[in-house]
């Protein structure tokens, strides 16, 4: 009589069956898969001895089973990524969760290098300078209405230009007749001496210091022959003082305007003109 050569679970006969052993006896494929199999998380059902099963953390699924859950693409031999229990394929996972580029629009790949500025994310090769279109990377940049300047483009295009140099002000400067200038452009036309934060005048609109302006333009005394610098009626801006008489075509500073004989100052006066001289009335009465 032949040995019992059982199912370790259901008892039944496993001659002529197909069966699996294991330690603690043999079973019948049906028992066997019962008891031992996982359940498939995806489908809740059984994975049987002859699939193919795949696991993540502590969960399996028949290959099958094991898919992106949007796209339902097979993960089996795919990179994937899980987030809040929910598997997916890397190109879903960037469509859902990764950054759009704002120039062109696609997706800033996971450990891409990217910029980010304002909220906006750019690829690194896509956040140019919208002058000179060559990528800003890690320089400086101006930001202007949506655009992006490096510093040399917006200086070129916006900063104000020095009306003498022509050359960008990028800092500093000084105004003269309402335009921007560098202060080392600002000189006197005469000397070359720089006029910012000087008293200067001009001719012709060219600017002059005092002293250039006096000795080239300003009508000289008749008495001292140095020139007559300053608003009449002012105070005193150059040699002389600027307070002035005139007679006929020539001129006087008031501390010069006097008798040439007695010395008597003739401002607010009556005077003779004797020849190159004026004389008070006192003396021109008294003759030669």
């Amino acid at each position: 009589m032949s040995e019992a050569f059982d199912c370790a679970k259901c008892s039944e006969s496993l001659y002529g069956r197909k069966y699996i052993q294991t330690d603690s006896g043999p079973y019948c494929v049906p028992c066997y898969d019962n008891t031992f199999a996982n359940t498939c998380a995806e489908c809740q059902q059984l994975i049987g001895h002859d699939s193919r099963e795949l696991f993540y953390e502590d969960r399996h699924f028949h290959e099958g089973c094991f898919r992106c859950c949007r796209c339902q693409r097979s993960l089996a031999d795919e990179p994937f990524t899980c987030q809040d229990s929910e598997l997916l394929c890397n190109e879903c996972y960037c469509t859902a969760f990764s950054s759009q580029c704002s120039a062109c629009g696609e997706t800033v790949m996971p450990g891409s290098r990217k910029l980010e500025y304002g909220g906006q994310t750019w690829h690194e090769h896509c956040f140019l300078c919208s002058g000179c279109e060559q990528p800003l990377g890690s320089r400086s940049f101006v930001p202007d209405k949506g655009a992006h300047y490096c510093v040399p483009c917006y200086e070129n295009k916006f900063a104000p230009r020095c009306a003498r140099c022509s050359k960008t002000l990028t800092q500093g400067g000084v105004t003269y007749r309402d335009q921007p200038w560098h202060r080392e452009c600002l000189v006197c036309t005469g000397c070359q001496t720089p006029l910012a934060g000087q008293q200067f005048t001009s001719r012709d609109d060219d600017p002059y210091c005092v002293a250039c302006f006096g000795e080239l333009f300003a009508p000289k005394c008749s008495s001292c022959k140095r020139p007559i610098t300053g608003g009449s009626g002012g105070e005193s801006a150059g040699t002389g003082g600027g307070k002035y008489v005139s007679f006929e075509d020539r001129h006087w500073h008031h501390s010069c305007f006097s008798c040439a004989r007695c010395s008597t100052s003739l401002v607010g006066q009556g005077f003779v003109p004797d020849g190159d001289q004026v004389l008070c009335q006192a003396c021109s009465q008294a003759g030669p």
